[in-house]
């Protein structure tokens, strides 16, 4: 039977607009809880979106590393204002640290039950270190993720890798995930399949139903045409590729005038001047500020589909039966590109304009991706991820993981049919079943 304790705090440190979207339903759980009271820590990276979208959700930061922000892109500088901040925040906030395993808490202290990060950020990463510092457990949300090139995406990849050495709780999305982790030497009992949180979000802020606050974008919404979705901001993007990427969207909205195409620009002025300079000038192309979530969450409703290099998009839009082309070169999502909700396309122009001519003009292509079972979650991940901390903190019955515990590629593989992702002359990237080993035809 399960301990009845006294709400511990638990802090959770949250930088990036991504982050704040997909902890929300986490830290609106955890407030609902009967163990946990969440400290919100902002770090102050995105701090004007992070503090909007928190301000529809009802929630309050117990602090803001003020102007982690004002490094730009200089990654040393922001590891360094988190790093030194949070350490003197949790000092202040928590007389039991730093916390010595040797000797127990401090007699008359107190301690937070965890520091709870999320996904790849910088913000998580050093968060992370500094709370490893002060011997606060972590717990890591979205863990997993691997392109297992530390280049690609950067400096994403290695931010995961590092905050997966530190955790001791990691809360992967699906069970590719998972593996992942257990190939990395992780203890298998200290990982647990959850779904995204991401997916969560993405129906809390439907829900919403926020007006546009940009006419020209209510006027598309409202509209008849169709509506192609185009977001691109990742550094390892910038110096060419964005550009590449504005040239493929150009191509195709050129061919295709009777399709909209709508592209939130970043607010990074590297951003803008690549991708918002090649789009000036389409006629059927909107290049518009960015839109709150709960406006975005409305918008990837009504559009037809998504080109993007965003992470989190592609395990949201195949939630609204919306096929995701992704402009990278490589996708730690690969669950996406063998169900067939996203197609790979990188930042060649001629593959993003064929790929995207396919969706606008065979009908049984998009039906395809449109109709593919999207393996990223069900919404009820924030729940799981709750009911495993309090099962871990208080005691009790064990949470149930999301998925079905088994994968349909890594079965082929095991029967003699490796399955890859490879390059067809066609011009994209899908499933490949080698049966060259099998007598059945």
């Amino acid at each position: 039977m399960a301990k009845k304790l006294q709400k511990q705090k638990g802090l959770i440190v949250v930088g990036t607009r991504p982050e704040a979207i997909k902890m929300i339903p986490v830290i609106q759980a955890l407030q609902k809880s009967d163990f946990c009271e969440p400290v919100v820590v902002g770090t102050g990276q995105h701090k004007a979106m992070v503090d909007d979208l928190f301000k529809h959700a009802g929630i309050e930061q117990a602090t803001n590393l003020a102007a982690v922000g004002a490094g730009g892109a200089d990654l040393n500088l922001l590891w360094t204002h988190v790093i030194d901040r949070f350490n003197d925040f949790a000092m202040a906030e928590f007389s039991g640290l730093p916390l010595d395993l040797r000797e127990g808490p401090r007699a008359a202290g107190d301690r937070p039950l965890f520091l709870m990060v999320h996904g790849d950020t910088s913000s998580s990463a050093s968060a992370a270190v500094a709370a490893f510092h002060l011997r606060i457990p972590v717990v890591h949300v979205e863990a997993g993720l691997r392109t297992n090139l530390t280049s690609s995406p950067f400096p994403e990849e290695m931010n995961r890798q590092l905050i997966g050495c530190l955790a001791c709780l990691h809360l992967a999305p699906t069970d590719q995930n998972a593996q992942n982790l257990i190939r990395e030497q992780i203890d298998k009992q200290t990982i647990f399949v959850t779904g995204n949180t991401g997916i969560d979000a993405l129906i809390w802020a439907g829900a919403l139903e926020l007006p546009f606050d940009q006419p020209e974008i209510a006027e598309l919404y409202d509209g008849d045409s169709k509506i192609v979705l185009v977001t691109a901001h990742r550094r390892e993007n910038w110096g060419g590729g964005l550009a590449a990427i504005g040239e493929g969207v150009r191509r195709l909205a050129d061919s295709h005038p009777e399709v909209s195409f709508i592209a939130p620009l970043h607010p990074n002025p590297t951003v803008r001047e690549e991708l918002g300079t090649i789009l000036e000038g389409c006629a059927n192309v909107l290049t518009c500020e960015p839109l709150d979530y709960g406006q975005f969450a409305r918008l990837l409703g009504r559009c037809y589909f998504v080109i993007t290099d965003s992470g989190g998009i592609q395990e949201e839009a195949p939630a609204l039966g919306k096929p995701v082309l992704v402009a990278r070169e490589t996708t730690e999502r690969t669950e996406g590109v063998y169900a067939g909700t996203l197609e790979l396309v990188g930042t060649n122009p001629d593959l993003i304009e064929a790929a995207g001519a396919r969706l606008l003009d065979d009908e049984a292509e998009y039906t395809k991706m449109s109709t593919a079972q999207n393996p990223y979650g069900d919404g009820h991940a924030a729940e799981r991820i709750v009911a495993a901390a309090a099962s871990i903190v208080a005691g009790g019955p064990l949470a149930e993981p999301f998925g079905p515990g088994y994968s349909r590629a890594a079965v082929l593989a095991a029967a003699g049919m490796p399955v890859e992702l490879r390059h067809h002359q066609a011009g994209y990237f899908t499933l490949d079943v080698d049966d060259s080993a099998s007598t059945a035809r």
